[in-house]
């Protein structure tokens, strides 16, 4: 797997990355590639998220997969089904307390900085996606970096448009990229008239996206290390996601 583990000097410290890029006997082996920032959920870097970033990277992307938890400091790889049972909140509460929206954008100017460096990366338009947690900082990212990012995805993002002043649909004038917002219509975290809402505000700022609820799926239904995990819409988001990435960065 070429997966390559370094640190990025981000707005509050050296911040963990893992840099994939495609499987050297696949038919994308050769770069410069695009590239994608893939912003994790609330359970942090484990081998699931690694294994996610690398089959997008195997459709032809650099893909960049930070730990936003960098503020915390070290913490073990986290069991899904373990932490469900015990209680998602007293497991990484804390750990979620150290970032968000507004700092995952401060974030994102050093990795963008970084990828603007690297040989490997083809041209300067990027994408971003993001799960549960990290759909916010995706649009946020698209909405703060509007010459970088072309394209953003948000699965299962909860809190999309809230009355916090880091809500990410307060940026919708600001977007310039091509959005995809996938929902559950299983998700307290993003209710429908917080759905309705983000709408609304993409719709009026004029900004090019599709946003949908997969019926039947419950929030997390694409990790395939969660106990909701859902096969068949996973791979139809996979097949949205790369649509996306393939009109906007090739």
């Amino acid at each position: 797997m070429p997966d390559h583990l370094t640190q990025i000097p981000a707005a509050d410290g050296l911040c963990p990355v893992h840099v994939l890029t495609p499987d050297a006997d696949g038919p994308h082996a050769t770069g410069p590639w695009p590239a994608v920032i893939y912003y994790m959920d609330g359970l942090g870097i484990r081998p699931t998220l690694v294994d996610m970033a690398q089959r997008l990277a195997n459709a032809g992307y650099l893909v960049l997969l930070p730990d936003m938890f960098y503020r915390y400091g070290p913490y073990p790889p986290f069991v899904p089904a373990e932490v469900f049972k015990t209680g998602f909140r007293e497991a990484v509460g804390p750990l979620m307390a150290t970032t968000g929206n507004a700092r995952s954008a401060q974030d994102t100017a050093a990795f963008l900085a970084w990828l603007g460096t690297n040989p490997d990366v083809k041209g300067s338009a990027v994408g971003t996606v993001g799960f549960c947690m990290g759909g916010g900082m995706a649009i946020t990212a698209a909405g703060t970096y509007p010459d970088r990012v072309v394209a953003a995805a948000s699965f299962h993002g909860g809190r999309l448009a809230t009355d916090e002043p880091d809500s990410p649909h307060l940026l919708a004038p600001q977007i310039k990229a091509e959005l995809l917002i996938a929902g559950a219509d299983n998700d307290a975290s993003y209710p429908p008239e917080m759905a309705d809402r983000l709408v609304a505000a993409l719709t009026e700022a004029g900004v090019t996206f599709k946003a949908e609820i997969y019926q039947g799926a419950a929030h997390g239904w694409m990790k395939p290390d969660f106990p909701v995990y859902d096969e068949a819409a996973a791979e139809r988001g996979w097949s949205e996601m790369l649509a996306l990435f393939a009109r906007n960065l090739h």
